[in-house]
């Protein structure tokens, strides 16, 4: 939805200039938490609620974390908070990432495949796939058990299907055609 990235992106950019680049790793992974407890339904109709004070919401969700967050992420909850735009957070966090795989040089390539991956297989396919790519990946895998069994590989704009279900289609094509 690019009303969503559109409101989020000023968000994500202001939190990398914010912090440093040695610190940027470690408040992806804070940012990347803050989302998934920020993102539940029961928060956010919590603090949609009109009677929901801002530093309520705030003390809720910090209580919720099981770490303590540094003091820029604070100040972005509470910005997003008292903006009303908490819903919002989890693009935040997507955004920063981005950003901070950018500035290492990563992209993330997200692994279709047709059953679980062990972390061993996904060190041995990125491996594969940083040289197929020429650049250094990180790996986001999802279950599809759709594709019948290999793999589907999106890296930004480019995709690898070795999949069977992909070869099933290009054999039905030669075969009509």
């Amino acid at each position: 939805m690019a009303e969503i990235a559109t409101i989020a992106r000023p968000y994500a950019e202001a939190l990398f200039k914010a912090v440093g680049v040695a610190d940027a790793p470690e408040m992806a992974t804070q940012m990347n938490l803050l989302a998934s407890v920020a993102g539940d339904g029961d928060l956010q109709r919590h603090a949609d609620n009109p009677n929901a004070q801002a530093d309520q919401v705030f003390a809720l969700i910090i209580g919720v974390l099981p770490k303590s967050l540094s003091a820029s992420i604070q100040n972005l909850l509470r910005t997003m908070i008292e903006n009303g735009r908490l819903s919002v957070l989890p693009e935040v966090a997507q955004q920063f990432q981005t950003l901070v795989n950018k500035r290492a040089g990563v992209s993330v390539a997200v692994v279709h495949s047709a059953f679980e991956i062990s972390p061993a297989q996904v060190q041995d396919v990125l491996g594969a796939l940083e040289k197929r790519f020429a650049r250094k990946l990180s790996a986001e895998v999802v279950v599809d058990p759709s594709l019948i069994g290999g793999i589907r590989v999106v890296v930004g704009d480019e995709v690898l299907d070795t999949s069977v279900k992909a070869r099933l289609e290009q054999m039905k094509v030669a075969l009509t055609a």
